[in-house]
């Protein structure tokens, strides 16, 4: 990694140029949950500073699960992790700092150079072990260990993002009843969302130790369904790796938690390989070799509002940058009090505004029925009442009667990959349907009326406890988490329903987009496409969707 264009990317026009008083010089990356910039202390010192995902920031579970575990992260002092020196969860949105770590990611080197050599790999296991064995005494498991938050330093490897990966995952789990990860790199029991503990980050240190010394995933590439399915039903196939490594890593890798290695002897077991080389400082020249020559980090952006001298305080103490001062005030974020006070400020004024418009065009409307109303109005289409006493557009409602009676829509998600199973039964034709309403009054059913104004139908949207689920008492939901933003087939939907048995989905970790496989008990399937979700006054919450189903597909 020989230019500094190569891991510094300039701030786009969505980005902030300031965080929490941190004044952002460039953007390092972007995963599932959130954006990574780098930033500097005000005495000089560059830091990483990871922003949260809006969709995450939004949900109250996670801000409280945030907090918790960062100042359990606080607690991590390991000479091979990246140290959090500052947070905020009540942030909006919420975001952390870290030292940053000046090395390419296990994930870059490897896309640079191809599969590390086998002393390189040994050393990466003994650091990455170390960094595990400081992060699970402070009473954290990583949960998404995998190359690209593995650093290498010119000193060794830096673990990072453990912090903010055990606070979405605590939300992913108790919301979704699944887990937060990368499905290459997760143990069996995380993909089926069982008991995740220390054994859990021992299975991703021998996934991520074998894609260093591969270049590749052991468990393959493909659909997140099918990578899943391989970790939870197959052995791992060890023969390609070189002989050396095969025994420790085959032992992280054991199905049963219970029989992989410790932490304490992946260390043992690879400074007794090493040798002297355990000793040398900064590890064998193979390890300097594999990082690459160190790049230079942008300088601080200059603050032209900032008037007389700045302290330069210690990195490990400072908790939150201490405010800029300005020419002129600066408008301050809201905090979560007021933001809930503005947004309720905002529904009561539009219901308002609504049932005005209702007196003088002489109609009587309930709420929900004005919803409606005005919803049609914005997407342009006339309001016409349907025969349940709804009412819709009038256009949305012939375009969804008519996709109904061919079975096929154009936004229907791509199903052509083959099934995973030969004896699998075949692909029934789809039956669509868009655009689809949920709140507190609505359901939806897998006959028809799909749409209904009433509780009565197989699927419904419910925010009155902790957060807003889904619930059904004839069908089961699995969530397909897929960042490359693919349509899910039928297939897939069969796949991970085999064995799906929860009626109640909690929609904590669903954004715009995400796609929901449902399994009724006649057999049917549903594949749900949130296409916007309103859940930040849970009074007024509602769903907008897709649902495309197939008959007798299970």
């Amino acid at each position: 990694m020989s230019s500094a264009t190569e891991v510094f990317e300039p701030l786009r026009g969505d980005d902030p140029p300031v965080v929490a008083g941190y004044r952002l010089a460039a953007r390092l990356g972007a995963g599932g949950m959130g954006r990574v910039y780098l930033s500097h202390t005000q005495g000089g010192r560059p830091v990483a500073i990871k922003v949260v995902r809006p969709e995450l920031a939004d949900d109250q579970d996670f801000r409280r699960r945030f907090r918790r575990e960062v100042e359990a992260a606080r607690r991590v002092r390991g000479a091979y992790t990246a140290e959090l020196i500052d947070a905020d969860a009540e942030g909006t949105p919420p975001w952390l700092a870290t030292l940053y770590v000046p090395g390419p990611s296990l994930a870059q080197a490897v896309a640079r150079g191809g599969p590390l050599p086998v002393q390189a790999v040994l050393w990466l296991m003994a650091g990455v072990a170390e960094a595990l064995q400081a992060i699970h005494g402070a009473g954290i498991v990583h949960r998404d260990l995998k190359p690209s938050n593995v650093l290498l330093a010119a000193d060794g490897p830096r673990v990072i993002d453990f912090g903010i990966s055990l606070a979405a995952d605590a939300t992913f789990r108790t919301a979704t009843g699944s887990a937060v990860g990368t499905p290459q790199f997760m143990a069996p029991e995380q993909a089926v969302a069982g008991d995740v503990t220390e054994a859990t980050d021992v299975f991703a240190l021998g996934q991520t130790a074998a894609f260093a010394a591969l270049g590749r995933a052991l468990y393959g590439e493909g659909p997140a369904a099918t990578v899943l399915y391989r970790i939870v039903h197959e052995r791992p196939d060890l023969s390609a790796l070189p002989e050396q490594l095969r025994p420790l890593i085959a032992r992280c890798l054991a199905a049963d938690a219970a029989e992989r290695a410790t932490l304490a002897e992946v260390v043992e077991w690879c400074r007794g390989r090493l040798g002297s080389d355990a000793d040398a400082g900064a590890g064998p020249a193979v390890w300097r070799e594999v990082t690459g020559p160190e790049v230079s980090v942008p300088s601080p952006v200059p603050d032209l509002a900032r008037v007389g001298p700045s302290p330069v305080p210690d990195p490990t103490r400072v908790l939150h940058p201490a405010p800029l001062v300005v020419t002129r005030p600066q408008p301050q974020p809201a905090g979560p009090i007021e933001r809930r006070a503005r947004r309720r400020r905002t529904a009561l004024i539009t219901a308002s505004a609504v049932t005005v418009v209702a007196l003088l065009t002489g109609l009587v409307w309930t709420l929900p029925d004005a919803r409606d109303r005005f919803r049609d109005w914005v997407s342009g289409g006339s309001a016409t009442p349907g025969p349940n006493g709804s009412t819709r557009s009038s256009e949305s409602s012939e375009a969804s009667a008519r996709a109904s009676d061919k079975g096929t829509d154009a936004r229907t998600p791509k199903d052509a990959k083959p099934s995973p199973s030969p004896t699998a039964p075949a692909s029934p034709g789809p039956i669509a349907n868009s655009p689809l309403w949920l709140d507190a009054k609505s359901s939806l059913s897998f006959t028809k009326p799909f749409q209904r104004r009433d509780r009565k139908g197989d699927i419904r949207f419910d925010c009155k406890d902790a957060g807003c689920s889904l619930d059904s008492d004839t069908s089961v939901f699995v969530q397909i988490f897929d960042d490359t933003g693919a349509g899910v087939s039928l297939d897939e939907c069969r796949l991970l329903l085999a064995s799906a048995d929860r009626h109640r989905w909690r929609l904590a970790a669903a954004a715009n987009g995400s796609q929901i496989c449902v399994k009724h008990s006649s057999g049917d399937i549903a594949l749900l496409v949130l296409q916007q979700k309103s859940t930040a006054l849970p009074d007024l919450a509602f769903l907008q969707l897709d649902m495309t189903i197939w008959r007798k597909a299970a």
